[in-house]
């Protein structure tokens, strides 16, 4: 599933799907369809590294959104319930250190 193109300002930041790098998603192909439970989710990051989730939904009521994140926030995106990983973690994280557990 393509992510859908959208730009929005946040805080006197632009933040553009178009411009910035997908990192990952939670858009897998189950056999049906693409959607998790109505909406997917998606984890960017800017030219200038900045990182913001882009979630849409098909639910009535709801409303598509765009959300500046921490380096915190996107990891643990990343991390955890993004499975569809588009780049390695060292691209997403270039200046995180991974230790061996």
């Amino acid at each position: 599933m393509k992510p859908p193109d959208m730009a929005r300002i946040i805080g006197q930041k632009r933040y553009n799907t178009k411009t910035a790098t997908l990192l990952a998603g939670d858009d897998y192909w189950d056999g049906h369809n693409w959607e998790r439970h109505g909406r997917n989710t998606w984890l960017y990051k800017t030219p200038n590294g900045a990182y913001f989730q882009v979630t849409v939904t098909c639910w009535q009521g709801e409303q598509d959104s765009m959300i500046p994140l921490t380096l915190a926030e996107a990891i643990e995106l990343f991390e955890g319930s993004l499975t569809e990983h588009r780049v390695t973690y060292g691209f997403a994280f270039p200046n995180v250190s991974v230790e061996d557990a």
